[in-house]
């Protein structure tokens, strides 16, 4: 009889273990249901990217661009924000390459930025302000959606770094509404 009940209980537990570990497994699928791929990561990664790399490009257009008295702080402001900016692309191939990406060059470039292109009035600071912040807001928004992917997916190493860049963008948004309240 007690041979019996323990193989009754080792049966009785081995369902219950298993039953448990079905369990677990529909959680996690359930979960996943809604989680992106880590595909579908990387590609809004590389178009973080590409928003970096097209920011830079414009930032040290502008930088060099614009004329006028009232212009030098802007310019001077576009030079050092080139480096946060070229720091964020740099580091978003960086992880980009370790979720087994590629990273996109020069013939996969497509200008999403028709706010911040070079006017004929180099004197025009007011418009380039607004390009600025537009620029920002996009990358905010951007970052803020990866953030969520991140999340999702569990993918904590991406998250951390979309949101140190998210904090730098707010930071380059706010200087750039303090100028544009000068000119308003």
């Amino acid at each position: 009889e007690l041979k019996q009940d323990l193989q009754r209980s080792e049966n009785e537990g081995f369902s219950i273990i298993n039953e448990s570990s079905k369990k677990k497994d529909l959680m996690k699928k359930n979960a996943g249901n809604d989680a992106p791929d880590q595909e579908t990561i990387v590609q809004a990664l590389i178009k973080s990217y590409w928003s970096e790399i097209e920011t830079v490009i414009n930032y040290i257009a502008h930088s060099v661009n614009l004329d006028g008295v009232r212009a030098q702080e802007i310019k001077k402001s576009l030079s050092a924000e080139v480096g946060d900016e070229l720091m964020h692309a740099q580091n978003l191939a960086k992880r980009i390459k370790e979720l087994k990406g590629t990273i996109p060059t020069s013939a996969g470039f497509k200008s999403q930025q028709p706010f911040l292109q070079a006017t004929p009035d180099t004197n025009n600071v007011k418009v380039v302000i607004k390009g600025v912040i537009s620029a920002e807001e996009g990358a905010i928004r951007q970052y803020r959606e990866l953030i969520k992917m991140c999340g999702k997916n569990e993918d904590y190493v991406t998250q951390e770094l979309i949101i140190d860049n998210l904090s730098d963008e707010e930071a380059h948004k706010s200087i750039f509404e303090g100028f544009l309240k000068e000119y308003e």
